[in-house]
């Protein structure tokens, strides 16, 4: 299990090298099979697909028409630089250009290797479920603003010591200035802290994170699997014309 004590010690010796260490590569995956082009289907009255998130039963959160017929999962780590580089690159046309047309999901689970992982993961969570994406992209958006408040945040907790029962992860996101960075984007620190103080929440991120990657193989982020299939890439590049080979293609 991901502790985060363990985690702590773990990260706070160096944590802009953490950037590099959670990007490790994943074991090889398989071609995907090449499928019948599939027309795009309709969003329900009055709404977008890119507009429609739900939370699966691996706590991934789906967006878009949760039964598309070609389903795209990623694991990401937000403290993940190759993560940071294909949210940038690969976000906006997976979502404008399939995810749009309903032919295409895009569910994104965190894979946690980190205090600071964990306490960004939990605090991409703490709006409504249709924020989720928004604020993870924001988060790779800035990916070097996030980890040099890493990098400041875990001298200054080094240098205060080990923070009091049930408060490392507000000391965390106090130290390494995600607090001001949430806020700006529409989560206050109120609302943080309160979502911080769920440790058992925390925990149980970093639990899912473990059995999941061993369930299915997942070593490095970001790791992706369409319609079960592990993906050999990690690139937009890649990713599309595997989409393509799918079926999410018009002929």
């Amino acid at each position: 299990m991901t502790t985060p004590r363990r985690l702590l010690l773990a990260s706070l010796t160096a944590p802009l090298a953490l950037a590099l260490s959670a990007c490790s590569d994943s074991s090889e995956g398989g071609e995907i099979a090449e499928g019948e082009a599939i027309a795009p289907i309709a969003a329900p009255d009055g709404q977008e697909w890119t507009d429609i998130v739900t939370v699966s039963e691996y706590d991934g959160y789906v967006l878009g028409n949760p039964d598309a017929p070609i389903k795209v999962i990623e694991y990401g780590s937000l403290t993940c630089g190759a993560c940071a580089v294909f949210a940038q690159n690969g976000a906006e046309p997976l979502k404008e250009d399939y995810v749009s047309t309903g032919v295409v999901s895009f569910e994104l689970r965190n894979q946690v290797h980190n205090v600071f992982d964990m306490t960004l993961a939990r605090l991409t969570r703490c709006s409504a479920p249709e924020s989720f994406h928004a604020l993870s992209d924001q988060v790779w958006a800035n990916f070097d603003t996030i980890m040099a408040g890493a990098q400041e945040g875990g001298q200054a907790l080094q240098a205060a010591g080990e923070p009091p029962e049930g408060q490392l992860y507000i000391a965390i996101a106090e130290a390494a200035g995600f607090f001001e960075f949430f806020a700006a984007r529409g989560i206050s620190r109120d609302q943080g802290a309160a979502c911080l103080a769920d440790t058992a929440s925390i925990q149980a991120i970093g639990e899912r994170s473990d059995e999941q990657s061993e369930e299915l193989g997942v070593t490095g982020t970001p790791t992706f699997f369409i319609n079960g299939s592990k993906l050999d890439g990690i690139s937009w590049d890649v990713l599309e014309p595997a989409l393509q080979r799918a079926g999410a293609r018009t002929e």
